[in-house]
């Protein structure tokens, strides 16, 4: 069988051959005076036959140009029918395959966007997507109601929402900084009086950022995820009851091993034996690594009220420098504010020791104190470091129970020191500094003297 360009080829050598015929019988009947109506013969002729022999040629193209254009325009629904030619037709059914093809992917997208849509509206994390120009371009079912009550907040301006926002949510926002901070919750902020609300009601929160860019624009993706109800107060006080029975029962095995070593030593002392002497000092070293370990969670587990009275600042930055290095960039506090010392202490321990083991010079941690009236009165901190600061994954997690990234770590300083501050009824929130380091803020309500 003739191929298509074979076909084509005989098809205008014929079309020509009877032009050719045609002038010639024109030519022979009337002289040499027809001799330019028989070259006109012969053209009309040679193009009416090539245009009927490439008629079906023709509509197929014109076919598969709709069909090209439709698939331009996202239209998968146009099929083409066979033409009866073979090379055609092997063409038309891999445009009809391609055609089925996209219309099957098409309906798959569609419905993996209508999930992932249900998905993302019934989530509890918040979601926003903004474009450059600060205007929110697509919100879930959670940020309408963190934002604007469930109303739908697409196509209005972040800083008109955030004039709207609590203060803690509103620097979180426009720090344009991954971190941790907490706000009292919606139910209890406060009541007409000012009294502040009680530490079990504050909310503590994640923010995560992403840029990518969509139609040649740049859009940001703010992520809000509370983290309170991953591990709420009910979930603590359970930890904590099993960790003061095992720290319990630990104690009444290591006291009496501990006895026995040192009888032991006594007992032994005039043998003389190294071997003896190295089995005694192995084991009582290992049992008061033991009671170190257990006394770390024995303190997070039985966490008393706090004591509070008169705070003397100058008397404590000078116990703390001594014992890990910082420089103070703001004058101490003036006003008498009531707080448990030794609790206090023991945050700003914590909080400069993981600054030291940020991997940041010695010299560039500092501390700051700031004193603040909006909310109401109270007083701020900031524990500022250059290191590594904290990956997103890290920062989500940090406050949590028994986390930790360092290899000897037992998890518990972080949430020892939120323990702390909340039973205080203040917050704690942490975020990587732009210029590199973490900044850890401390927020506690003013109780004057």
């Amino acid at each position: 069988m003739l191929s298509l360009q074979g076909k084509l080829v005989i098809a205008n050598m014929l079309s020509c051959l009877l032009g050719v015929l045609c002038g010639a019988l024109v030519w022979f009947s009337l002289g040499d005076a027809a001799l330019w109506l028989a070259l006109i013969v012969m053209l009309v002729v040679c193009y009416v036959g090539s245009r009927w022999l490439t008629k079906r040629l023709n509509e197929s193209l014109q076919a598969l140009e709709i069909g090209l254009l439709n698939f331009k325009d996202n239209d998968f629904s146009v099929s083409l029918h066979p033409y009866g030619e073979p090379q055609l037709d092997r063409l038309v059914s891999l445009y009809n395959q391609a055609s089925a093809k996209l219309r099957s992917e098409r309906q798959f997208i569609y419905q993996r966007e209508l999930m992932l849509d249900k998905v993302i509206q019934n989530s509890p994390n918040v979601m926003l997507l903004i474009d450059d120009a600060q205007r929110v371009v697509y919100a879930n079912g959670a940020a309408r109601h963190l934002f604007n009550h469930g109303v739908k907040i697409e196509g209005m301006l972040m800083p008109d929402l955030a004039s709207l926002l609590p203060d803690a949510l509103k620097a979180a926002l426009q720090s344009e900084q991954e971190g941790l901070f907490s706000m009292a919750s919606s139910d209890s902020a406060g009541d007409d009086s000012g009294n502040l609300a009680d530490s079990s009601d504050v909310e503590t929160w994640h923010i995560s950022r992403g840029r990518f860019t969509q139609n040649n624009q740049q859009h940001h993706l703010i992520l809000l995820k509370q983290l309170t109800k991953e591990l709420n107060r009910q979930e603590v006080a359970v930890w904590k009851k099993v960790i003061r029975i095992i720290s319990h029962e630990l104690n009444n095995s290591v006291a009496p091993i501990a006895s026995m070593v040192n009888s032991g030593k006594f007992l032994t002392q005039h043998l003389e034996n190294n071997k003896l002497q190295l089995i005694f000092d192995t084991i009582e070293n290992r049992t008061t690594h033991l009671s170190q370990f257990i006394s770390h969670y024995a303190q997070f587990a039985k966490l008393p009220q706090p004591q509070r009275e008169l705070i003397d600042w100058a008397n404590m930055t000078q116990q703390l420098a001594q014992q890990y290095a910082f420089k103070l960039l703001s004058p101490l506090p003036v006003k008498p504010i009531k707080l448990d010392a030794v609790q206090l202490e023991q945050v700003f321990i914590n909080l400069l020791k993981n600054a030291h083991e940020s991997g940041t010079p010695a010299d560039t941690v500092s501390v700051m104190f700031e004193e603040v009236t909006h909310p109401v009165n109270g007083l701020v901190v900031k524990v500022e470091d250059q290191g590594s600061g904290m990956s997103s994954e890290v920062l989500s997690q940090a406050l949590l129970p028994f986390y930790s990234t360092k290899q000897s770590g037992t998890g518990i300083g972080l949430p020892l020191c939120r323990e702390i501050i909340e039973a205080h009824g203040g917050r704690i929130s942490m975020q990587n500094r732009p210029e590199g380091g973490l900044s850890v803020k401390v927020w506690l309500p003013s109780l004057q003297g």
